[in-house]
């Protein structure tokens, strides 16, 4: 601050991309980044939550929550389709394929669950922990809980147009009442 109390203020100019710097040394294989963005992005998701939790209350929460999770996997099974260069997937075999990339690209390892299938249109997945129940228990609000992760896997099936049936049908957090999680979809492929 000067005499006249102006203050001054200096940005430092932005790095020279064309330049080699530290920066350049510091080299993350491409799994460990993508865990390490998944885990950011888990961690703004959990700290959305419970910002909103305290601003808003877990009924208000619950439903903007559950309608961001929908809209981001409208989104993000569209870029993925289309950076995977997906243009249809017809058969089951070519939905499955297209599915188990989805969640090796969009999941971390951090997220304990299993999707398989033993038959044509029929995946089980199970979920052996959960980060988002052990988060919203934390928080004291696992009995009120409405889980958004199947919303985004259900998202992913009704963008890509793709007709399912889903048992158990749930919108409260089965590790909560039932101490397990999982689902089995039934899809309807030709072939």
């Amino acid at each position: 601050m000067n005499e006249a109390g102006v203050v001054r203020v200096s940005f430092m100019p932005f790095p020279d991309a064309t330049k080699e710097t530290d920066m350049d040394k510091m080299q993350l294989e491409k799994k460990e980044l993508k865990e390490l963005l998944t885990k950011c992005w888990m961690t703004h998701d959990a700290m959305w939550f419970y910002h909103c939790l305290q601003e808003c209350g877990i009924e208000k929460t619950n439903k903007v929550n559950r309608a961001a999770v929908k809209a981001l996997a409208t989104v993000e099974i569209t870029r993925l389709k289309k950076a995977a260069g997906v243009e249809r997937l017809e058969t089951f075999g070519e939905f499955w394929d297209f599915f188990q990339f989805t969640m090796a690209t969009l999941t971390g390892d951090f997220m304990k669950y299993s999707f398989e299938s033993k038959e044509m249109n029929h995946i089980c997945g199970i979920w052996h922990q959960c980060f988002a129940y052990e988060g919203v228990k934390m928080l004291g609000m696992i009995d009120q809980y409405e889980c958004g992760i199947m919303d985004r896997v259900e998202s992913w099936f009704d963008t890509l147009g793709i007709k399912y049936e889903v048992e158990p049908k749930v919108t409260r957090c089965m590790m909560h009442t039932e101490g397990r999680c999982y689902r089995d979809y039934t899809f309807f492929f030709g072939r």
